[in-house]
């Protein structure tokens, strides 16, 4: 009786966190990000195309891509990604535009549609366990569609993005994928993924609203610029960064963002069709306040990890290279990583991964 009263308390307490990191996110993503409700036609001086192209793009991260091997933490990620000016009244695309109107945003004349899905997982450091070990991280996995808007504003040199990520904890499909390419390449079989959050399935969500503005220097060759962040949803938290780029530079700062990737969400920006070549990186303070993949949502799940047991400032890094052609197709790779998120146990550690990227603009 104790143990079912024990769960109760749980899944109420998280319930009402949920709600109000949900009511204090929205109230203020509509007054910190309110902005001008004309949107001018932006000017940069490289080479402009229509924002109407299309575009896609394909990530792949994985930890092996990190120097000396890794098969922990965020083991792998797939992300799809498409742009399209026709996203704008597609079915999938109404639920973010009725959120954003409930908030306010605006529209306007230089506006970026885009579809993005794609599946995600993490595990403890030993896979080839079977039980569950209280010590480690419990296995989580996200299969997850999301659309996004991005608004261009010419006069202060600023990006406003939303998107809105709805998905299924849980799925037997991550793990078989994750077991499948083991296979193929005869590396240790995951074991636990009997015991992942919210096992056999239960949908979850994320809004998330950022604005990017970019910071005046003197060098053609050189681009800096700052991005504020709130996310709600299964992953709660609010960011401030900084980033660069450094190279040949052919393309609008606003065409690359890999600040705004969360795991595999967001990895596969697009860019544009120039000959380009440069350096990215950056750093970013996060505070989060609730983690699914952690935490786990209203579902019984066999391991989470309370709240008091994480650490609510992560400091998250990154840094790579991007090759773009003349003829539309890109490839960058990238690595990654964050502060320990776990206060004790084998758990205490730093999550690092890395990602090859490849996308192209059809036009």
């Amino acid at each position: 009786m104790s143990k079912r009263i024990s769960r109760s308390v749980r899944w109420v307490n998280k319930i009402v966190g949920m709600f109000i990191w949900l009511f204090v996110g929205i109230i203020s993503a509509a007054k910190v990000y309110a902005v001008e409700t004309e949107l001018g036609v932006f000017s940069d001086q490289k080479a402009i195309k229509s924002d109407n192209s299309t575009r896609w793009g394909f990530a792949f991260e994985n930890d092996f891509f990190v120097p000396g091997g890794r098969d922990r933490d965020y083991t792998y990620g797939l992300s799809l990604s498409y742009s399209d000016a026709s996203i704008k009244n597609s079915f999938w695309h109404q639920p973010l535009n009725s959120i954003d109107n409930f908030l306010g945003l605006p529209s306007g004349k230089n506006v970026r549609y885009g579809f993005e899905g794609g599946a995600y997982g993490f595990t403890p450091e030993d896979i080839t366990a079977e039980q569950i070990n209280t010590n480690d991280r419990p296995y989580a996995g996200l299969v997850y569609f999301a659309t996004s808007t991005e608004r261009i504003n010419v006069h202060d040199k600023s990006v406003l993005r939303t998107q809105l990520s709805l998905g299924i904890l849980g799925l037997d499909v991550v793990g078989d994928i994750q077991d499948q390419t083991h296979r193929l390449i005869n590396s240790d079989r995951p074991q636990g993924w009997d015991n992942q959050i919210s096992d056999g399935g239960e949908l979850t969500f994320r809004y998330v609203i950022s604005k990017q503005n970019k910071l005046d220097v003197s060098s053609p060759y050189l681009e800096l610029r700052q991005t504020k962040t709130l996310s709600v949803g299964y992953l709660t938290e609010a960011s401030w960064g900084m980033s660069f780029r450094l190279g040949k530079l052919n393309s609008r700062w606003s065409d690359f963002n890999p600040e705004l990737a969360s795991y595999a969400e967001s990895s596969s920006s697009t860019v544009r069709g120039f000959s380009e070549r440069f350096a990215w990186g950056g750093i970013a303070i996060k505070m989060r306040g609730y983690n699914a993949f952690l935490q786990g949502q209203f579902r019984d799940s066999s391991l989470t990890i309370d709240n008091s047991d994480l650490r609510n400032a992560i400091l998250e890094v990154w840094a790579g290279y991007t090759h773009s052609f003349t003829n539309g197709i890109y490839v960058s790779y990238g690595l990654r990583g964050h502060s320990s998120e776990v206060k004790t146990g084998v758990a205490d550690r730093a999550v690092v991964w890395g990602g090859l990227m490849v996308g192209k603009r059809v036009f």
